[in-house]
């Protein structure tokens, strides 16, 4: 069948946006509403649904998250090789929504098969919508930074309704119905999908397509295959944190050589220091995943036991308030912060990207320092106030702004096409290995509670948080210091 929009038709669109892209926000926003109501839920029910001690639980939280974030980069090199964005993002779909339709049929008899499924569904999902979304641009199309700000706020509109319901009908009403919600909204996005790829047209077809229709045939059902061949393997590795040490660092050193292979290939010193720019911003996001990303974690059984209920001037579950608040500060402040970069730049003092890196970590050591605060206004049940809470995760939030939507696009500017998928995909891998620092760093926190009550919790918590507002300080005083070198390896990208 011959597409009937050409790929310089759908680039070469009129006003801020082309339609694509409003299609690929839904597909993606619903996929992320699936993915936050997991990652809000885990550590929580964990503790208080299968009895897991904190630390354990913060150590498997960061082994799930590292494995979802893990198999991006395999899904991505898949897709890029074999399957193409479309079939991947289709068979990635289908597979997470049975992960959840797995645990919804008995949650704490089959939580680790199902969280399995959707381990290996979102790594084929995952990694495929946001290089189709740079590839609606020409390489030189100054819009391409809206277009994943518009992305971005998708992204976070799906992880605020994900953060907040599933956690709500998991507490409130039954288990079952919190993972059946992630199924439904996921059968929502796949449908989404299927209803609009026409227009993608040749955006996320397959690259072997002009292979015979039995050879082709047989590489996808190979991977097909493969993904459900490997699903014990994953289960095992879940389910024992010690296996995700092994595996992560066996496959950070295989990205590694991967990453290395293919910039020697390019054998254009220019688009190799370009590579190597992109690897830096890879290597940041890395940093900073490792420390902000304690929301699912220790934030969340910090909200569990030491926060009131009360914020402003009504009551509210801190657990809905740690899940979905980060999400519904981007989705206010995310234009408000693109506004202030327009100002800015029509005035020539906008910071350049690697700047706007340095400060996000900056925001974020702000935000970790409200969150130690916390332990100035304990009430008289021992339990501290929702608004500082509240408060640390708005400045927190301020400094993923300054990371987020800019990250994916600069590393779309930095890699050459046909490596959109592999640099993708190590832009979330990065994110796994982040996760997994994660974990261990929230484990060590849990660890240092040596009492039994409240305030011994909350003590020792927010000493943690502490330490990781001076480890974020540190990294953002480094990468401004190391701005005038980074900006000569990106050449002419801004």
């Amino acid at each position: 069948m011959k597409d009937t929009i050409t790929l310089e038709e759908i680039q070469d669109f009129k006003g801020k946006y082309p339609k694509q892209l409003w299609y690929l926000f839904l597909v993606e926003m619903w996929e992320r509403f699936c993915f936050y109501g997991m990652r809000g839920v885990l550590a929580f029910f964990m503790v208080d649904q299968l009895g897991l001690l904190e630390g354990k639980a913060n150590l498997q939280y960061g082994a799930i998250q590292a494995f979802v974030y893990a198999f991006t980069f395999i899904g991505g090199i898949f897709a890029d090789k074999i399957l193409g964005f479309k079939k991947s993002l289709l068979f990635g779909g289908i597979v997470m929504i049975l992960g959840n339709l797995l645990i919804a049929a008995s949650p704490h008899d089959f939580f680790y098969y199902g969280i399995t499924l959707s381990i290996i569904g979102t790594g084929f999902f995952k990694p495929n919508v946001s290089s189709m979304v740079g590839e609606l641009y020409h390489e030189s199309d100054g819009r391409r930074d809206a277009g994943y700000g518009l992305f971005y706020a998708g992204i976070n509109i799906g992880g605020m309704l994900g953060g907040a319901i599933p956690i709500y009908l998991g507490k409130n009403y039954s288990w079952s119905l919190c993972f059946l919600s992630a199924a439904i909204v996921m059968i929502i996005g796949v449908i989404t999908f299927l209803l609009t790829k026409k227009h993608l047209a040749p955006i996320g077809n397959s690259p072997i397509e002009h292979y015979a229709p039995k050879k082709r045939s047989l590489y996808e059902t190979a991977v097909y295959v493969g993904s459900f061949v490997v699903i014990p393997l994953v289960y095992i590795m879940v389910i024992n944190s010690d296996f995700t040490e092994y595996f992560m660092y066996t496959m950070g050193i295989a990205a590694l050589g991967y990453f290395g292979y293919e910039l020697l290939m390019l054998k254009d010193g220019k688009q190799q220091r370009k590579l190597l720019a992109a690897f830096v911003f890879i290597f940041g996001y890395f940093m900073f995943m490792a420390i902000s990303e304690q929301s699912g974690g220790s934030l969340s059984l910090f909200a569990k036991d030491n926060l009131s209920n009360k914020m402003l001037f009504f009551h509210i579950d801190p657990n809905v308030v740690n899940n979905s608040i980060n999400s519904l500060y981007v989705v206010i402040f995310s234009p408000l912060v693109g506004l202030l970069w327009i100002f800015m730049a029509k005035r020539k003092i906008e910071p350049n990207t690697v700047i706007k890196f340095g400060l996000s970590f900056v925001l974020l050591a702000a935000g970790f320092f409200i969150f130690y605060s916390a332990r100035f206004f304990v009430d008289a049940d021992g339990l501290s106030s929702l608004d500082v809470f509240a408060l640390g995760y708005l400045v927190y939030t301020l400094g993923e702004l300054c990371i987020g939507p800019i990250g994916m696009s600069v590393i779309t500017k930095l890699s050459p096409k046909r490596l959109f998928g592999m640099m993708m995909g190590l832009w979330f891998l990065s994110s796994a290995f982040g996760q997994f620092a994660a974990g261990k760093l929230g484990a060590e926190i849990s660890d240092a509670n040596t009492g039994t009550t409240l305030m011994s919790k909350l003590i020792a918590y927010t000493d943690g948080y502490y330490q990781l507002a001076l480890y974020s300080l540190i990294a953002g005083v480094a990468l401004i210091v190391l701005t005038p070198l980074i900006r000569r390896l990106m050449q002419e990208v801004k």
